[in-house]
């Protein structure tokens, strides 16, 4: 375990920093001493950063990760390493149920096991001039009953890796997911402005992780909404606003939603009880064959989909893994789903188109050793999109490539970035060190999905949430948390159990 783990992972040890810190601050300005936080770090240099997270790729590494950077300040502008803001170090559920960002200068301390701010905490840190987890004032009851809420939703289902040395970042995981929750299916991907919409595809990867740790019902509700804003043609937009009345812009669609959404309806299905699975697959039917109807549209003679934006969150004009691996993917689940659901014709063309697209992709993409492009340039963390979890057996020849794509995408702090075409900015993308912790522990191989929980668990806010961003010195930037990242890593420690 990395040296900060343990203390990172020990939310006792957390709420006792911040009452030091309180009582320090509280002599400081008795003494009339200089005291407030340290300045912000200056907002970020570098630009055409996708707004949400990205995926990696993992595989066998060894001396080959980077050493850390010094603990302190920024790497200097020479080293070309990118200097970015934490927004906020989580997101905390207030007393009459609401959600606000924590900021990232708070001494916050919450009640035990929640994301719920302790009331008197708070109005501590106000009184000593330091910064409260939040400045909306609550009743010790108010707030004891919003937090003994939260306690019974974390209690209905499991967490993974409880007794080990993640927990605490699983448990904190958990209560993230369900702060990010706004209600009716409504998981916003972070509580930046501009992330604090819904993308298809991290609600997707949400919906997976509530219902592997027994919040079946949410993870059910996520796909509810995603029903509720799919188009009339099947497709979905790239990104939705919480309230389900429509995209907050005219990006247009984006094809991995719709091979996203299909496979997660699928992989939610796998944890419903037998008894009970029929009625919900016929519940999910409908989104699944409007999907599979937009899926059979795209498909051209050649098996493949036209080039679209993916994880990137980039235009492109040619066609990306990162764009056609997903649609195998959940045109493989769909099969399933309306399979469950009785619908034998629709099983049969799913399967089918299915099959035919697969054979598409892997006769594009595995001569040019899965990359992000069909022109062999470059690796990617799409190439884990072609590995279970995602496509029932692995694309030819994509095992190697997923684990070839490390070294050219290994980042400073250990964690991974985006592709090997990602620009050098020392920069790790917790979705993508999240999602290679997850497909590695899937495959097998224990040993490095713990490597990449490692590395989340070791940088982490100082609220213990998963941040999109790591910086080469190892600080948490952008936004925390970020529900694709925090999905992930449950995911993860999900699969690594027995």
């Amino acid at each position: 375990m990395p040296r900060h783990t343990a203390e990172r992972s020990a939310p006792a040890v957390r709420r006792v920093r911040a009452a030091v810190g309180l009582l320090v601050a509280g002599c400081l300005a008795a003494t009339g001493a200089a005291g407030g936080p340290p300045p912000a770090r200056p907002a970020a240099t570098t630009a055409g950063a996708p707004e949400t997270g990205a995926a990696a790729g993992g595989g066998a590494v060894a001396a080959a990760v980077p050493a850390p950077a010094a603990a302190g300040g920024a790497p200097a502008a020479a080293g070309g390493y990118a200097v970015v803001a934490l927004d906020q170090q989580a997101v905390a559920v207030l007393a009459d149920g609401t959600r606000a960002g924590v900021p990232a200068d708070a001494l916050a301390v919450y009640l035990p096991g929640t994301r719920v701010p302790d009331p008197a905490a708070a109005h501590l840190a106000a009184t000593l001039g330091s910064t409260p987890a939040t400045d909306r004032a609550a009743t010790p009851g108010a707030a004891s009953t919003a937090g003994a809420a939260q306690e019974a939703w974390l209690a209905d289902g499991t967490v993974p890796g409880a007794g080990g040395p993640y927990e605490d970042m699983a448990r904190a995981a958990l209560l993230d997911l369900h702060a990010l929750d706004l209600g009716d299916g409504a998981v916003v991907a972070g509580w930046s402005a501009m992330w604090r919409y819904v993308w298809p595809r991290d609600a997707a990867f949400v919906a997976v992780a509530l219902a592997r740790t027994g919040h079946v019902e949410d993870a059910l509700e996520v796909l509810g909404f995603l029903a509720r804003v799919q188009e009339d043609d099947g497709s979905f937009q790239a990104r939705y606003l919480p309230d389900a009345s429509g995209p907050p812009d005219d990006r247009g669609t984006q094809t991995d939603g719709t091979g996203w959404s299909m496979w997660a309806a699928g992989l939610v299905l796998a944890e419903v009880p037998a008894a009970g699975r029929a009625p919900v697959a016929a519940a999910l039917a409908p989104q699944v064959r409007a999907s599979l109807t937009h899926a059979t549209a795209l498909l051209g003679a050649d098996g493949l989909p036209p080039a679209s934006p993916d994880y990137w969150e980039v235009p492109e004009d040619e066609l990306t893994l990162g764009t056609a691996a997903p649609l195998v993917a959940g045109l493989e689940q769909a099969a399933t789903v309306l399979a469950a659901a009785g619908d034998a014709d629709g099983a049969d063309a799913a399967a089918a188109l299915a099959a035919s697209s697969r054979s598409a992709v892997v006769a594009t993409f595995a001569p040019a050793g899965w990359t992000r492009h069909a022109d062999g340039a470059a690796l990617d963390a799409a190439s884990a999109f072609a590995l279970a979890p995602f496509w029932s057996t692995p694309g030819d020849g994509a095992v190697a490539a997923w684990q070839a794509s490390v070294p050219a995408m290994l980042r400073p702090t250990g964690g991974l970035a985006p592709g090997a075409g990602w620009r050098q900015d020392g920069v790790t993308w917790t979705p993508q060190t999240s999602l290679y912790a997850w497909v590695a522990a899937e495959q097998g191989d224990a040993a490095q999905a713990r490597r990449w929980l490692d590395v989340l668990d070791a940088h982490r806010t100082p609220s213990g949430s998963i941040p999109e961003k790591i910086l080469a010195d190892g600080s948490p930037a952008a936004v925390a948390p970020l529900g694709w990242s925090a999905a992930c890593a449950l995911l993860a420690l999900d699969a690594l159990a027995p």
